[in-house]
């Protein structure tokens, strides 16, 4: 979890993808590596996802390969087996909790209150996803929650636009974004890889 969280740190800001073709996964890989980024959150969103994951981790070696949308054990187990770098879950069950630290997978389980905040730090979960970051109050709602609970770090996902990136950034409690706008639908859906490239360049300048 260290070198995840010092890998983050540097980058700040973690492609969300939601990818209906497989065969667009090495394009769009690149694309983001051209434009200075690499680490994606491959969410298990679409039938595509898991051959997607897959292929990125296989085919793009610079690439480190996140797995969101994480709610089975199976899907935990998945992860494990063909080498996925960390997993991302939108919400944590006590059954995830204890599946993520049996198999040592590097992770950030999801939580939206405080004591879901303090329930997985008893798990020894101290980097956590705080989500839906928009719709759960943003960043007056991280503050309230991380407020009394400094030992932890945050990665806030879930309606965090271009323009709320550094606001959420300078936070001190927070490592690193999610951002679906890197990768947006439109030019996923054109394979539109140069204006991928300038969403990662936008996203390292930020």
């Amino acid at each position: 979890m260290k070198n995840l969280i010092s890998t983050l740190s540097k980058i700040k800001v973690v492609p969300v993808i939601t990818i209906d073709d497989a065969d667009d996964a090495i394009p769009m890989s690149e694309a983001l590596l051209e434009g200075g980024i690499n680490v994606v959150e491959v969410t298990l969103r679409t039938e595509e996802a898991v051959k997607a994951a897959e292929k990125i981790k296989a085919e793009c070696p610079d690439m480190i390969v996140g797995v969101g949308t994480i709610i089975t054990t199976d899907q935990i187990d998945w992860c494990v087996d063909f080498g996925a770098d960390f997993v991302v879950t939108p919400g944590t069950s006590r059954k995830l909790a204890e599946h993520l630290v049996e198999t040592g997978i590097p992770a950030i389980p999801g939580i939206s209150t405080a004591g879901e905040a303090v329930t997985l730090l008893e798990y020894g979960f101290d980097f956590q996803k705080f989500f839906p970051a928009q719709a759960n109050g943003g960043i007056p709602a991280l503050k309230a929650i991380g407020g009394p609970l400094p030992q932890i770090r945050f990665m806030p996902t879930g309606g965090v636009s271009k323009d709320l990136v550094r606001p959420y950034l300078d936070v001190p409690s927070v490592v690193a974004v999610g951002g679906s706008w890197v990768v947006d639908t439109k030019s996923l859906a054109d394979k539109n890889w140069a204006q991928i490239t300038r969403h990662a360049e936008i996203a390292v300048s930020l």
